[in-house]
């Protein structure tokens, strides 16, 4: 597993994946994986967060949610980096982690990444208008969320910025507010699901 000085390499670009993973899944492994090829990242960094704030319900406790996620990517997956890292920074929204991490990090090039069901979803974000023009978005399809996703408030009040997906690679290069929606393999599985399993 990558330790933080080779991960923040000057000119690198790094994909940022948050989320509760509760549990993690095959799922996030695949959409972590296909946005880490389609758009040429470095390394791909899975924030664990300590809360989501768009929900009320505790998750499982953070050593075996990164514990989890460690086992799921693979101990020796070296490019893949996860961490507590909200936690560490005393952050609960992704507006305020993304310009923590940018001010820390000035010279590394952050993409967030994040499943079509988190488009569709995005304008309920804490300032999330603003979280558009301070980093770049790829955005994997999800079962049931694509179209949603393409008609989302968020892709209709930025959709002058959204790039073609055979251009995915270059969003690396471009500034924000700049997103693209690609399309894949999609996996119907999700957290919630496995939750109601072992419950």
């Amino acid at each position: 597993m990558l330790n933080r000085r080779k991960l923040f390499t000057p000119g690198m670009t790094v994909g940022l994946f948050g989320g509760s993973f509760d549990p993690p899944h095959k799922g996030h492994s695949l959409v972590s994986a296909k946005l880490q090829a389609a758009l040429g990242l470095d390394v791909v960094w899975w924030l664990v967060a300590p809360q989501n704030p768009l929900k009320t319900s505790s998750p499982d406790s953070m050593e075996n949610r990164l514990n989890a996620c460690r086992e799921l990517v693979g101990s020796f997956n070296n490019r893949v980096y996860i961490s507590d890292e909200e936690t560490r920074l005393g952050t609960r929204n992704t507006v305020d982690t993304v310009r923590k991490l940018k001010q820390i990090y000035p010279q590394v090039k952050f993409i967030w990444l994040m499943g079509a069901d988190n488009m569709a979803s995005l304008h309920h974000w804490k300032d999330w208008q603003v979280l558009m023009h301070d980093i770049p978005m790829a955005i994997y399809p999800r079962p049931g969320y694509v179209v949603k996703a393409g008609l989302s408030p968020a892709a209709q009040q930025f959709g002058d910025y959204r790039i073609a997906i055979d251009q995915a690679a270059n969003l690396k290069t471009i500034d924000a507010p700049a997103w693209v929606l690609l399309t894949g393999k999609m996996d119907d599985i999700s957290s919630t699901t496995l939750r109601n399993k072992s419950s």
